[in-house]
C-alpha cells in the first residue's frame, strides 16, 4: 500500500499513538482526495499519512488539503512538513526513511518546538521604472548601445537589490526574528515584492501581530500585508531525502516544502 505523506510530528503529542504500534486514524481530519488520514508510528516520531492511489489526481484542492493538514497537526505538536506530492510505495519505504534519518527529524524538531512562522509580503515601488522604456527595446540593441544596455541593466539590479536589502534590514530590525527567509521579485506592474518568513516563539504571536499593525501605519512608501501563525516550513532544513516516488509525473517530491520560485531579482540574503 502506497502513503501520501503529510508532515512528521512528536508521537507524545498524539495520545492516541500511546497503546499502539500500527497505524491509527486521526479522528475528524480528512487528507487528499477525501481518504482517511494516518498517525504512523515511528520510534519516538508519528508520520501524518494516508493511503495514496497513483491513479488520484493531485490537483490544487489537493494542495489546499495538504496543508490544511500539516496546520490541524501544528495544533498538537511541532511539525515538520513533507512537501507537497510526497508519496512512499509501501510500509518498508516509509519506515526505512524514518530510520535512516531519525537523528536529524528528532534534532529538527527539537530546534523547532514552541516556534511558528509569521509570514510579511512587502509591497515597494521600483526604484528604477524610469529605465523601463530603454530595458523593453534592450532585445534589438547592437554594438555599444547593446553593451550600454547591459550594464544599465546591471545598475538597476544593484539599485534594486540595495533597495531590497534596506527594507529587509528595516523589518529585521523592528521583529527581531530568531531566523528568516528573503527572496525579492518584480511584478508586471512594476512594483517590488519582497516575501519574508520570520520564525518566532509562538508565545509572542500576538506581539508580533501588533507591530505589524503599528510598522505598516508608519510605512507608508510600503503596502504591507501580514499572515500566519504557520508551521515553520522555511525553516526545515538540511533533511536527508527519504526514499520515495512522485505522486504523479511533474510534481517535485522531496522531504520538506521549498519557497515558491522567485525570479527577475537574486534572493536577499541576509545574516
Amino acid at each position: 500500500m502506497a502513503w501520501y505523506a503529510y508532515c512528521i510530528g512528536e508521537k507524545l503529542a498524539f495520545p492516541e499513538l500511546a497503546r499502539h504500534r500500527k497505524p491509527v486514524p486521526l479522528e475528524s481530519v480528512v487528507g487528499v482526495s477525501g481518504n482517511q488520514v494516518f498517525l504512523y508510528p515511528a520510534s519516538d516520531l508519528a508520520v501524518v499519512v494516508s493511503e495514496h492511489n497513483p491513479a488520484d489526481n493531485l490537483n490544487q484542492k489537493a494542495g489546499v488539503d495538504h496543508a490544511r493538514v500539516i496546520a490541524d497537526c501544528f495544533q498538537h505538536s511541532t511539525v515538520l512538513p513533507f512537501r507537497f506530492g510526497t508519496v512512499f510505495n509501501d510500509d518498508e519505504a516509509l519506515r526505512k526513511s524514518i530510520r535512516s534519518n531519525q537523528r536529524q527529524f528528532q534534532g529538527n524538531i527539537e530546534k523547532l518546538r514552541g516556534k511558528t512562522e509569521m509570514h510579511l509580503k512587502i509591497f515597494v515601488d521600483d526604484c528604477c521604472t524610469q529605465s523601463l522604456d530603454r530595458q523593453v527595446h534592450a532585445a534589438d540593441a547592437v554594438g555599444r548601445e547593446y553593451l550600454s544596455n547591459l550594464r544599465e541593466t546591471a545598475s538597476r539590479t544593484r539599485e534594486r537589490q540595495t533597495r531590497a536589502r534596506a527594507v529587509s534590514f528595516q523589518m529585521h530590525r523592528l521583529f527581531m526574528p530568531l531566523d528568516e527567509e528573503v527572496s525579492c521579485r518584480l511584478t508586471e506592474s512594476g512594483k517590488m515584492v519582497l516575501d519574508i518568513a520570520h520564525l518566532i516563539d509562538t508565545k509572542y504571536v500576538e506581539r508580533y501581530q501588533n507591530k505589524f499593525s503599528s510598522t505598516s501605519s508608519m510605512m507608508r512608501e510600503c503596502h504591507m500585508q501580514l499572515s500566519g501563525p504557520w508551521p515553520p516550513y522555511h525553516f526545515v532544513h538540511r533533511l536527508t531525502r527519504p526514499q520515495h516516488t512522485p505522486a504523479q509525473p511533474g510534481h517535485r517530491s522531496a522531504d520538506v516544502p521549498a519557497p515558491a520560485s522567485r525570479t527577475d531579482i537574486p534572493a536577499v540574503a541576509m545574516a
